[in-house]
C-alpha cells in the first residue's frame, strides 16, 4: 500500500535525495503487535532507512527521504495506527502545531476531536470491541487509545459527541466525555502536544509517566475466582502509581504494572485483604551472583534446616537468607550459574522456581498445584461430623440452642467455616458486596435466631462446595500445563569432547547440537543438520499424520520423533519455543475478559447489591408493617442471601473460555482472547487470499515464450536478475526455473505495488509485471494480449518482461491448489460463512482458481486499497475475518473483525500480532475455529439461562417457606458445580470437521 502511495503520490520520494528525521506520536502504539505490524509496513519502503520505536513514549522516529510525512500518516492510519507529527516548538510562533500545520493539517479543519474517559476500558478486547462499534459509524475518522489512562480520543465531523457516547454505553463501557481533570493535557506552548486542526493543538493523549519498575509478578495462592478479583481490583485501584492489573485465575498469578521503588506497597494492601502474595518475578532483573527461588515446599524450620545442610557446604554459596513466610530463598554467590544450586534443591525433593527476568517467565507453572491438602480434608470432615451431630440432637429432642447443639456448631463453624468467615469480615471491612459476605451474613443471621444446627451446615456445604469447585478447575489449569509437559525436561546433547550427555534443557544455550532417537519427544525448537525421520507435529500444528523430516527441516519442542535418529541445531532456548509462545498466548488470552463475561460482571454486580435490598425488605418489612413472625421472615430473608451467591454465574464464562481456549491449541488453532473466540461466531463471511492460502504458495515456471530477438535462454537471465531482489512467490517461480547460473546486476531496483518490478541492467530499463503493468507502459500488443489470456485461462500467473518501449517475453507460472481448501470451503459454506476471494492476481486466474475450491466470489486484479474497500462493504453486512499473510494484506487485516494467519508455527510475528493463528497450512482449521466459537457459544449461553433460572426458582421457593438454608446452599453448590462441568466438556469431544474427515 506505501508502496503504491509513494509512487503515485505528489512529490513522491524518489525526486528528494535529502534525508529527513520524522518523529511521530501514535497513541495506539503501546505494545511489540503494534511495533511488529508498523514494522511490517514500513520495512521495505526503499526511501525509509530506518526505524526507531520508543513504545513507553509512544513515539516512531523515521529517517527517510519523502518530501513530505504525509504519505507515511496515511499508511499508518490505513493498518489502524493514526499518527500525527511530533513537531519542535516553532520560535517564530510559539506554537508546538505551527511547522505542521502547513503541510499536515489543512484537511482536518473541519473535524473535531472529543477525548472520552472510560473507566471500565482496561484491555484489548475491550480495544476492539470499541473500534468494531464505532469505526463503520459515518462521520468518525480515526479513534486513538491510551488504556493506560482509559482514554478514547475520536476525529469526527458529528455535529455533537452525543451519538458517540450512546454508541459506547450500549456496549457497556462507562464512558463520559472529557479527561480526567488528574491528568492535565501538556499546554499549547509544550513541544509534546500533538498537532489537532491548524493552529489548534489537539487534547494529548500522552501516556502516564514511564514507569521506574515495570511489571511486578505475584503469586497469591487464595486467590482462584472472580470474587477474589473483583476484591484485589477494588483495593489495589487506591494504591497510587499503579497503572493496570492483569489477571491469571486459572495460574493464581497477578501482573501489576506500576511506578513504585518496590511492591511492599502491593504486597501491604493484598494483605489487608487476606490475600497470600509473594513476588514470584521482580520488576527489573536481580542482581549477579544473587539468585533468589520460590520454593512451595519450604514452609517450617524443618525444610529450612534440610536446605541450608545441602547447600552451606556448596562451593561457591556466600550466604543463604530464608523467608518462611514467604517460601523464598536468597542464595549469594559466585558461581558462574545457578544449576548446581538448583540441582542440590531438587535433590531435596522440592520444586525450586528461580525468579529471574532474564528469561521468559514460564507460561505455566508446573511446580504449583493446587490440590486440596489432607488436613484441609480431615477439617472439612470433623467439621461435616459435628455439623450433621448438631442436627441429629436437635431432631433427637434437644433444644437447637441446647449448650451441645450450640457448642458442636460453633466446632463445625470454626473447623470448617473459618477461612469463609474471614474473607466475609474482609469483604465488609471494604464496602464488597461478594458471595463470602453473604454467607457469613446468612451463618450469623442463622445463629441469632437460634438456628445453629442450620448455621453449621450451612456454611460447611459452602466449604465443601469451594473445595469440590477448586479441583474442578484443576481441570482447566491442567488442559493448559499438559501443554508445557509435552516438552521433556532434558536433551541429549553433544559436548565439547564428542561426547553425547543428558542434560537439563533450561541450561542447553543456542547453537548446540541436539540427538533424538526414535519415539523421543523433541526438547527444544531447532533446525535439522543430520539424519531424517518422520515427526509427529499434532502438539504444534493440530495435524494427524506424521511431517518428514530432512536437513535443513525446522523441528519444534514437544513433538515425537517417530522412527529414525535426527540431530539438530538449537535455535531457541527453553522458554522461547514455538510451544512456549502458544502456552503463554493461551495464558494471556484466558487472562482477557470476554465480551459475555464483561456482562456476567455488570449483571452480577447490580444483581447482588438488588438481592441484598430484597432480603432486607423481607426480613423488616411484614414484620413491622403487617404484624407478622420475626423468626419466619428473617429466615426466609437468609435463605433468600445464600441463594442470591452469583457463584455459578460468575464462575461459568471465565471455566468455559479458557477451556475453549485450551481446547483450539490442542488442535493447532491459536485464538488470542477471549473477545475472538465468541466473536468467531458471528462470522458471516471469510475473505481469502488466494497465493498461500488457497493454494500452496509455490508456484513454478511452466512457460517462457519470447516476444523479440532475444533468445529463451537470455530472457530468463534478465527476468530471474530483476525477481531475485523480489519476494514475491511468483518472482521466486521464475527465480528458481532459470537454475543456479550467474545473475546480472541490477541498479535502481524498485519494487511497484501491485504491478511487479523494475531496474536497470547494462544501463537499459526493464520492467517483469503483470497484464495490468503492460498496460500502462503501452507494450501490450496484440500477440501480448493473446498470450497473457490463454495462461490466464488456464489459471497461470502470467507475467511480461520489457522495457518501456517493447514487450521481450511472456512468462507464465502456475500454482497447486491445497487438497484441503476444497473441503475448507465447503465447511464454510455448510456453515452459513460466505467465502470470498481477494487477490491482486489477474481477474481470470482468480476465477479458474475459484472454481476449483467452489468459491462463487472471486475478485481479482485488488490493489491493497481495493482489499480494504472490499473489506469494509463486506463488514457493512456483517462481522467478517480474513485470511492474510503479507505486508500487502495489512490493512485489511486490521479492518477485518478476525484476522487469521496461516502457517504460523515456528513465525514469532504471526503468533504474537494475529487474532487468530492457524499453526498448520490446512484452510480446514478455519471452519474448525467457527465450530468452536459456535459451541462456546452455546455452552455459554446454557449455563448463565440455568445459573439465573435456578435462582429464580430457588427465591420463589424462599418466599413461599419451602426452601430451608441447607437446601439452598445445596442448590447453590449443584448449580455452580453444573456450569463448570459443563464449561469443561469443550475440553474433550470433536468437532464436526473431525467427524467429516474420519468418513
Amino acid at each position: 500500500m506505501i508502496d503504491q502511495a509513494i509512487s503515485t503520490g505528489a512529490g513522491g520520494g524518489t525526486g528528494n535525495p535529502h534525508r529527513t528525521t520524522t518523529v511521530f506520536r501514535i497513541p495506539t502504539m503501546d505494545c511489540r503487535n503494534e511495533e511488529a505490524a508498523i514494522r511490517n509496513l514500513l520495512a521495505g519502503v526503499q526511501e525509509v532507512e530506518s526505524l526507531s520505536f520508543d513504545l513507553a513514549q509512544r513515539r516512531l522516529t523515521v529517517v527517510h527521504a519523502l518530501a513530505t510525512p504525509q504519505l507515511l500518516l496515511q499508511a499508518l492510519a490505513g493498518i489502524g495506527m493514526p499518527a500525527t507529527v511530533d513537531a519542535e516548538p516553532d520560535p517564530a510562533s510559539g506554537n508546538a502545531c505551527g511547522g505542521a500545520c502547513s503541510s499536515g493539517c489543512g484537511s482536518t479543519s473541519a473535524a473535531t476531536t472529543d477525548v472520552f474517559t472510560i473507566p471500565n476500558m482496561d484491555c484489548r478486547n475491550e480495544v476492539a470491541a470499541i473500534r468494531a462499534r464505532l469505526e463503520p459509524l459515518n462521520g468518525v475518522s480515526s479513534l486513538a487509545f491510551d488504556v493506560t489512562a482509559r482514554r478514547l480520543s475520536v476525529v469526527h465531523t458529528l455535529p455533537s459527541p452525543a451519538p458517540l457516547l450512546e454508541h459506547l454505553q450500549a456496549i457497556g463501557m462507562q464512558a463520559r466525555l472529557g479527561a480526567d481533570t488528574a491528568e492535565p493535557a501538556p499546554s499549547p506552548g509544550n513541544a509534546e502536544s500533538d498537532c489537532g486542526p491548524c493552529g489548534k493543538p489537539a487534547v494529548s493523549l500522552a501516556p502516564a509517566p514511564a514507569a521506574s519498575g515495570n511489571t511486578t509478578k505475584f503469586l497469591i495462592t487464595n486467590m482462584d475466582c472472580p470474587t477474589e478479583e473483583a476484591l484485589i481490583r477494588k483495593r489495589l485501584r487506591k494504591v497510587k502509581e499503579i497503572d493496570g492489573l492483569d489477571f491469571d485465575l486459572i495460574n493464581r498469578r497477578l501482573a501489576v504494572q506500576h511506578r513504585l521503588r518496590d511492591p511492599a506497597p502491593v504486597l501491604e494492601a493484598l494483605g489487608e485483604i487476606g490475600m497470600k502474595a509473594t513476588v514470584e518475578q521482580e520488576a527489573g532483573t536481580r542482581a549477579k551472583g544473587q539468585a533468589v527461588y520460590l520454593i512451595e515446599q519450604m514452609d517450617c524450620p524443618t525444610e529450612e534446616s534440610l536446605l541450608r545442610k545441602a547447600l552451606e557446604g556448596m562451593p561457591g554459596i556466600n550466604g543463604l537468607q530464608f523467608d518462611l513466610m514467604s517460601r523464598r530463598l536468597a542464595v549469594s554467590h559466585s558461581l558462574p550459574d545457578e544449576a548446581p544450586i538448583t540441582a542440590a534443591i531438587e535433590r531435596l525433593g522440592m520444586a525450586p522456581v528461580l525468579q529471574d527476568l532474564s528469561r521468559p517467565a514460564p507460561a505455566v507453572n508446573r511446580d504449583f498445584g493446587t490440590g486440596i491438602s489432607k488436613a484441609q480434608w480431615l477439617r472439612m470432615a470433623g467439621a461435616g461430623l459435628l455439623a450433621i451431630g448438631a442436627e441429629v440432637m436437635a431432631f433427637s429432642g434437644m433444644g437447637e440452642s441446647s449448650w451441645p447443639v450450640v457448642a458442636a456448631s460453633l466446632a463445625a463453624i470454626a473447623l470448617g467455616g473459618f477461612e469463609t468467615l474471614k474473607k466475609g469480615w474482609i469483604a465488609l471491612r471494604t464496602l464488597s458486596l461478594n458471595m463470602n459476605l453473604l454467607m457469613t451474613i446468612a451463618v450469623i443471621g442463622a445463629a441469632l435466631i437460634g438456628q445453629w444446627p442450620e448455621a453449621a451446615v450451612v456454611i460447611w456445604l459452602f466449604g465443601i462446595a469451594e473445595m469440590i469447585e477448586a479441583l474442578s478447575l484443576d481441570r482447566a489449569r491442567n488442559a493448559i500445563r499438559k501443554l508445557m509437559d509435552l516438552a521433556p525436561e532434558t536433551a541429549l546433547v553433544k559436548q565439547a569432547d564428542d561426547r553425547w550427555e543428558e542434560v537439563k534443557a533450561e541450561t542447553v544455550p543456542l547453537s548446540a547440537l541436539v540427538r533424538v532417537r526414535p519415539g523421543e519427544r523433541i526438547a527444544l525448537d531447532g533446525v535439522v543438520v543430520s539424519g531424517a525421520s518422520a515427526v509427529n507435529q499434532a502438539p504444534i500444528t493440530g495435524e494427524s499424520m506424521p511431517v518428514e523430516k530432512n536437513p535443513g527441516d525446522t523441528v519444534f519442542a514437544g513433538t515425537i520423533n517417530e522412527r529414525g535418529t535426527l540431530e539438530f541445531e538449537v535455535r531457541s532456548r527453553k522458554g522461547e519455543t514455538t510451544l512456549d509462545r502458544i502456552a503463554r498466548s493461551v495464558q494471556e488470552a484466558q487472562g482477557q475478559r470476554a465480551p459475555t463475561q464483561r456482562f456476567v460482571d455488570r449483571f452480577a454486580s447490580v444483581y447482588t447489591p438488588i438481592v441484598f435490598a430484597l432480603a432486607i425488605a423481607i426480613a423488616v418489612i411484614p414484620p413491622l408493617f403487617f404484624g407478622a413472625a420475626w423468626f419466619d421472615w428473617t429466615y426466609k430473608a437468609l435463605v433468600m442471601l445464600v441463594i442470591a451467591c452469583p457463584c455459578a454465574l460468575v464462575i461459568s464464562t471465565p471455566v468455559t473460555v479458557v477451556s475453549g481456549l485450551a481446547a483450539a491449541a490442542r488442535r493447532g488453532i491459536l485464538i488470542k482472547g477471549g473477545l475472538y473466540l465468541e466473536q468467531g461466531r458471528l462470522l458471516r463471511a471469510v475473505a481469502l487470499d488466494k497465493t498461500g492460502t488457497l493454494t500452496h504458495g509455490r508456484p513454478a515456471l511452466t512457460d517462457t515464450v519470447p516476444q523479440g530477438s532475444l533468445s529463451q535462454s537470455e530472457v530468463l537471465r534478465l527476468a530471474a536478475s530483476l525477481d531475485a531482489l523480489s519476494e514475491h512467490p511468483v518472482a521466486t517461480a521464475i527465480v528458481n526455473g532459470y537454475g543456479n547460473q550467474p545473475h546480472a546486476t541490477v541498479q535502481r531496483f524498485e519494487a511497484l505495488a501491485g504491478r511487479g518490478v523494475r531496474g536497470d541492467i547494462d544501463g537499459q530499463t526493464y520492467y517483469i509485471g503483470n497484464h495490468r503493468l503492460a498496460t500502462e507502459l503501452g507494450v501490450a500488443s496484440e500477440p501480448v494480449r493473446a498470450l497473457l489470456e490463454q495462461f490466464e485461462a488456464q489459471a497461470k500467473t502470467a507475467v511480461v518482461l520489457a522495457t518501456d518501449k517493447q514487450a521481450l517475453a511472456v512468462l507464465a507460472v502456475t500454482d497447486t491448489v491445497r487438497d484441503s481448501s476444497k473441503q475448507a470451503v465447503a465447511e464454510l459454506k455448510r456453515l452459513g460463512v460466505e467465502p470470498v476471494m481477494l487477490t491482486g492476481d489477474n481477474g481470470k486466474t482468480a476465477a479458474a482458481v475459484a472454481a476449483q475450491v467452489g468459491i462463487t466470489d472471486a475478485r481479482g486484479d485488488l490493489l491493497p486499497q481495493d482489499k480494504l474497500e472490499a473489506i469494509e462493504k463486506l463488514a457493512s453486512q456483517g462481522p467478517v475475518g480474513m485470511v492474510g499473510d503479507g505486508v500487502n494484506d495489512a490493512p485489511a487485516l486490521a479492518k477485518s473483525n478476525i484476522g487469521f494467519a496461516m502457517g504460523a508455527a515456528g513465525t514469532d510475528t504471526a503468533i504474537e500480532t494475529a487474532d487468530v493463528a492457524l499453526m498448520q497450512d490446512d484452510l480446514r482449521k478455519l471452519p474448525e475455529f467457527i465450530t468452536l466459537s459456535r459451541r462456546v457459544g452455546s455452552v455459554l449461553k446454557t449455563n448463565i439461562a440455568f445459573a439465573i433460572a435456578t435462582k429464580v426458582v430457588f427465591m420463589v421457593l424462599a418466599f413461599t417457606g419451602h426452601a430451608s438454608l441447607w437446601l439452598a446452599i445445596l442448590a447453590d453448590m449443584g448449580a455452580s458445580l453444573a456450569v463448570v462441568f459443563n464449561g469443561l466438556r469443550l475440553l474433550g469431544g470433536t468437532t464436526s470437521s473431525d467427524k467429516s474427515r474420519a468418513n
